[in-house]
């Protein structure tokens, strides 16, 4: 039997991703189910260095792209009602949502 449901979100943007997690807490509040987060993850940085010039002469000068992933983790009962509002929340693109049923 299914005892808890987890939620996991992740997004390049952490006001997208807080709207998200505003949304579901508003669903488990009307459907009365118990939840527990959202859980702020550590956010994972990605860096890529590369070189100002292209022809690789000259001076030895660096630019940094940077791109950070930002995750929340989510746990709720597993209530029908609540999955199936889950399922119709919009979610902007870059927004990720996975549900994993423990």
């Amino acid at each position: 039997m299914v005892e808890k449901a987890r939620i996991r979100l992740s997004s390049t943007k952490p006001g997208d991703l807080n709207q998200i997690c505003e949304e579901i807490k508003k669903i488990a509040e009307k459907t009365g189910v118990r939840l527990r987060g959202p859980i702020p993850l550590p956010t994972k940085r990605l860096v890529v260095p590369t070189r100002k010039s292209p022809c690789g002469e000259g001076t030895h000068t660096w630019d940094k792209w940077e791109m950070r992933i930002h995750k929340r983790l989510i746990d709720v009962d597993p209530n029908e009602r609540f999955l199936k509002r889950l399922m119709r929340v919009r979610t902007p693109e870059d927004v990720y949502i996975e549900i994993e049923l423990m």
